[in-house]
């Protein structure tokens, strides 16, 4: 009988990197997107770190370097200053911003916890005076409700009830682009949607008129191939012209398209922005507070929901208009 391990291994990776991405998946729960995240920032750091002291030629390919000999004295060895001198690489060699920094910070901050609360491989946390680049707080980038009306009206296409049914969701739910990839029909109960979400915490999406209506229509056309399916992807709802389920890419450069055939910016709009216009929509239009706001979106912290409650420059204009001192 043959047996699938669930974990990670990666003979390029140092051990100790291996165990912790295993510990994020199977004992924390954390969603593969953080978890590529992390392996991809570490392993820069590894290199980085082997290639500042001198333990590689300097005109080595940076992708080259080798990191599956790191060991725990190496581990042990890394200090404060070595931590900053990798985040300066980061700005100034990889052209990283704050919020890139940021995320190496928190990526750092995560691992020597695990090897020192978690491993018991370091006798100290070199990472606990480590401070994280400040991040300035921006209104997030939306649609408003004309220009999402007009996104919707301009799909058309061989793809055209599929993709119509994808950007609905996103504007309606507030779906991450993963949520949306990984729906499967089976979760599909009367108006309520199940998905796994950041986390891989369950969550239940309400799906209003709208979004029942594309379904519909985009599932008449999706079960004329279910003959062509392969068995792991006859649940999938979205299906790619390869008959698989839809990926990632696929959903990015198929919102790109539409987002520039509605004359509005493909650069500037992606799935993750539209998730921030069916935000700003039901908060703006509907009444919704913020709490029940977190739950839809799924967010961990209230924090997170708060950037949607910022005010667009028409109630900003009214405000001034309405103060008691203005004369006409």
């Amino acid at each position: 009988m043959n047996y699938t391990l669930n974990t990670v291994f990666d003979p390029l990776c140092p051990v100790h990197l291996n165990e912790f991405l295993n510990y994020l998946g199977t004992i924390k729960g954390t969603s593969q997107n953080t978890i590529d995240g992390y392996k991809l920032d570490l392993s820069m750091f590894f290199r980085f770190l082997k290639l500042y002291k001198g333990y590689v030629e300097i005109d080595i390919e940076f992708s080259q370097i080798p990191i599956d000999d790191i060991d725990k004295k190496f581990l042990r060895d890394i200090n404060l200053s070595d931590l900053y001198a990798f985040i300066s690489f980061a700005e100034n060699y990889r052209s990283n911003g704050n919020y890139a920094r940021a995320r190496k910070v928190a990526s750092l901050k995560s691992f020597f916890k695990y090897l020192h609360n978690k491993a018991k491989i370091l006798d100290k946390n070199p990472t606990i005076e480590l401070e994280t680049p400040k991040i300035n707080k921006r209104n997030p980038v939306y649609l408003t409700l004309e220009e999402s009306k007009a996104l919707l009206s301009s799909i058309d296409g061989p793809n055209k009830e599929r993709d119509y049914c994808i950007i609905t969701l996103f504007l309606n739910c507030g779906l991450r682009l993963s949520e949306l990839c990984s729906i499967n029909i089976s979760k599909v109960k009367e108006d309520t949607l199940t998905i796994i979400g950041k986390g891989n915490k369950e969550r239940t999406v309400y799906l209003n008129n709208a979004c029942l209506k594309a379904i519909k229509n985009y599932l008449a056309v999706r079960n004329k191939r279910i003959d062509k399916l392969a068995i792991s992807d006859k649940d999938a709802l979205f299906i790619s012209k390869k008959n698989k389920r839809i990926n990632k890419r696929t959903v990015e450069l198929l919102v790109k398209k539409h987002i520039k055939k509605s004359g509005l910016d493909s650069q500037k709009y992606t799935p993750h922005k539209l998730r921030h216009t069916a935000a700003t929509l039901m908060y703006k239009y509907g009444n919704v507070d913020i709490r029940s706001l977190q739950k839809i979106l799924g967010h961990e912290n209230v924090s997170t929901t708060q950037i949607y409650t910022h005010v667009d420059d028409e109630i900003l204009r009214q405000a001034v208009q309405l103060n008691p001192l203005n004369e006409e």
